[in-house]
């Protein structure tokens, strides 16, 4: 296990004091992230359906997959064997069983069948046929919607987990500059993608990578306005500029970030808008410290780039901290305007100020820390504009006598 057993038992206690504050008996957690956080189960198998039961009176919570996870659940968690009960393989994309019967009559058959049952009713891998099913299955059970209720418990890191995401910053500044070192004239869009996979995946000399929950997203010129576009096969050529979004990853827990770069030149619109950016998130990034409300971090943001004249629609950032795909955020705070959730030391956010046009867009974004005076960044990357000079003769060559 990555963390002590004493700590996954806080965070048990932590959970228990939420659900009683909130009148749930059991809560049925089936966002894999947040059942790493609880029990530190981490296998490839949340494809197929799991679930964690809570009890309030119960010490350890139940684990229940597929029979084939069993053993994973096993060897990366705290559970004594008896409370990993895994349900047949004929219950797997099925026509005729789901997981959930399996599911409804274990708790039919310890006693919780008639109560108050919290669900994760947004969680990605909690579908409308597990919520059918689960129905069916416990009709004297009352039900309830505490999607992100595990998720707010995560909001605040120990310290073992901040360390955990520094390393994830580690493995993010040499996937960075793996982006950078590979990006050339001549060179293709997936060669990019591939070597920052393998910095990601290989980490340093002293621990390695580990796969992240978003693939890297690296548009090129005009498609720069659309930020969550990965990759093709096209070749770079001189005077494109990028956008690049990875992370680190370390045991599951990330440290994202954003920088623009361009080969050879950037055009004056980029370099102005990349401007901007710089200034809005390093003025944002003095001012954040603990007591502040996360909308008045948007607040600091959005008054800096108005003098520039530009404004931006979404958010500014989010909650990090450990995830599984499809996305590395917690899902509970967000940096904008109606968000009054107060700032506490060990937060942790990817502050995520990009501006996006009709047809070109800069990101420059950081993942923080909240400390006990301000904040800090976990990685370490120029904040700039990088621009590179192309590696391909040709390319200068054809540059000096054109003029272009």
């Amino acid at each position: 296990m990555l963390f002590s057993k004493e700590e996954y038992l806080a965070r048990m206690n932590h959970t228990k004091q939420k659900m009683m504050e909130y009148g749930v008996e059991v809560l049925l957690v089936s966002n894999p992230s947040n059942i790493y956080y609880l029990t530190g189960y981490n296998a490839w198998s949340f494809y197929v359906h799991q679930i964690l039961v809570v009890m309030i009176d119960e010490d350890q919570p139940i684990w229940i997959g597929r029979e084939m996870d069993a053993h994973s659940a096993k060897v990366t968690t705290w559970l004594d064997d008896n409370y990993i009960i895994p349900y047949p393989d004929e219950f797997v994309q099925s026509t005729i069983r789901h997981p959930m019967d399996f599911v409804a009559n274990i708790l039919n058959e310890i006693g919780q069948g008639n109560r108050k049952i919290g669900l994760e009713m947004d969680a990605f891998y909690f579908t409308a046929m597990c919520y059918e099913r689960i129905m069916q299955g416990l009709p004297n059970a009352e039900f309830r919607n505490f999607s992100t209720l595990v998720n707010w418990v995560r909001l605040i890191k120990s310290d073992d987990e901040i360390e955990c995401m520094k390393k994830a910053a580690k493995i993010l500044e040499h996937a960075m500059h793996a982006a950078y070192y590979t990006a050339d004239v001549g060179i293709r869009e997936n060669d990019v993608a591939a070597a920052i996979y393998q910095a990601q995946i290989s980490g340093t000399a002293e621990f390695g990578g580990d796969y992240t929950s978003i693939v890297p997203m690296i548009p090129t010129s005009e498609n720069t306005a659309s930020p969550h576009l990965t990759w093709t096969d096209r070749q770079y050529k001189y005077g494109d500029y990028l956008t690049i979004e990875i992370a680190g990853c370390y045991r599951r827990y990330h440290t994202p970030m954003a920088r623009t770069m361009a080969i050879g030149e950037a055009p004056d619109k980029v370099i102005d808008l990349a401007e901007v950016v710089q200034e809005g998130i390093e003025t944002t990034l003095d001012v954040i410290k603990p007591g502040m409300t996360a909308e008045e971090v948007e607040s600091i943001w959005s008054k800096t780039i108005a003098k520039r004249g530009y404004f931006k629609e979404s958010r500014l950032g989010y909650s990090i901290g450990l995830s599984f795909p499809p996305d590395w955020g917690e899902h509970t705070v967000s940096f904008r305007k109606g968000d009054r959730t107060i700032l506490q030391p060990n937060m942790t956010f990817h502050l995520m100020p990009g501006i996006w046009l009709d047809d070109y867009g800069v990101e420059i974004t950081e993942s923080i820390r909240i400390t006990e005076n301000g904040c800090e960044t976990f990685a370490k990357v120029p904040k700039e504009l990088y621009i590179k000079e192309p590696s391909d003769i040709t390319a200068m060559n054809f540059k000096t006598e054109t003029g272009t």
